[in-house]
């Protein structure tokens, strides 16, 4: 049991290690379809391997990258290069990889819409399987929304959600997988970015409260969170700073030193604002906070990817991959703290021109 657990110790610690961060490319056949038809692409098998394998072996992006969290179809494709199933070429390249168990979405009644996950009951058996094609790690997303008008996200809902991810960290590491839970309190919205504290340290004080009661064992899991940021709509504006101080506040209140990295989800985060926040985030790091502060983008990185592609023949996939490792390198160093933005890249900017706070 010891050296199950120092397992899971060792793949956290991969994929925390300074600098690196996660590709999350877990979109199912159906969301990277969309991506695909909306710039020409044909939504075939063999386009979603080929781009995937550009994602994996693009030469230099190991530099940037600690894990990669595939989708289960890719766990069993294979690389054109070597014919080796995509975590074993993963592995080799010192990327650890994973997958996404999760399964429908459904939604909780009497609760304004509000959801939680499915698929708690056939995890044991999944994680097994994937842990057999060469996984070290699985992700599961629980997604929230601040609502305040409709009392979202209630503590039922929290509660609800919370208590699965902690159980789906307990199922993962029972099969020797390291668990990345996911709490992602969506970015739409008007709430300012007080209010977004006070539910981020809510949402994330029952998460580790959860997985401690579960006996999670806190050494070997991961934490994918959303940034703390106000809603896309709100009227008041917010420096970099004052969003970067924000994330340290919720984690210095909530986040255990136990575990060794947090890697962001882009959200709908434009690369520009999202390395830009996660700059000033490092930047600000002090003796309180102990922990690898990182990224794990989809989204982020990969829609420009899929601009290359508009109007031309099919994938570009020499273009996609020299952009991919450019962006990665940006990702990379606002990881470390060493970015430089642009201009206002990271700022919220709100409708109402007023700043800092004062409403």
């Amino acid at each position: 049991a010891s050296l199950k657990l120092a397992h899971l110790v060792t793949i956290a610690a991969m994929i925390g290690t300074p600098g690196k961060g996660i590709t999350a490319c877990d979109e199912g056949p159906g969301t990277i379809g969309d991506r695909f038809e909306a710039v020409g692409v044909v939504n075939t098998e063999e386009n979603r391997r080929a781009y995937r394998q550009v994602l994996f072996e693009s030469e230099g992006a190991n530099e940037f990258l600690s894990a990669a969290i595939l989708d289960p179809e890719t766990l069993y494709q294979k690389s054109s290069s070597n014919g080796e199933a995509f975590p074993k070429v993963l592995m080799a390249r010192g990327i650890v990889p994973g997958v996404k168990p999760h399964l429908k979405i459904f939604a909780l009644p009497g609760q304004n819409g509000a959801t939680v996950m499915q698929g708690l009951d056939s995890l044991a058996v999944r994680c097994a399987e994937y842990k057999a094609a060469g996984c070290e790690f699985a992700k599961w997303r629980s997604p929230l929304e601040i609502d305040v008008a409709n009392g979202q996200p209630s503590d039922l809902t929290i509660e609800t959600n919370m208590r699965d991810l902690a159980r789906y960290a307990l199922i993962c590491q029972s099969q020797g997988l390291v668990p990345i839970v996911e709490p992602d309190i969506a970015l739409k919205g008007t709430h300012d970015l007080e209010t977004a504290v006070r539910v981020n340290v809510k949402v994330q004080s029952e998460l580790f409260h959860q997985m401690n009661l579960h006996g999670v064992y806190m050494e070997g899991a991961v934490l994918k969170s959303n940034m703390v940021n106000p809603g896309k709509d709100c009227p008041v504006s917010y420096t970099v700073e004052e969003i970067a101080e924000a994330n340290l506040q919720v984690f210095r209140r909530c986040f255990p030193t136990a575990m060794t990295t947090a890697n962001f989800l882009s959200g709908g985060q434009s690369l520009e604002d999202a390395s830009a926040r996660l700059d000033a985030i490092n930047k600000r790091k002090g003796r309180k906070d102990p922990w690898n502060l990182s990224f794990s983008w989809s989204a982020a990185v990969q829609m420009p990817l899929f601009q290359l592609c508009k109007g031309k023949d099919g994938l570009q996939l020499e273009a996609i991959g020299a952009l991919y490792v450019a962006e990665l390198a940006i990702a990379s160093a606002a990881a470390l703290g060493t970015h430089t933005r642009k201009g206002t890249e990271g700022d919220h900017k709100g409708r109402g021109g007023l700043f800092g706070g004062k409403k």
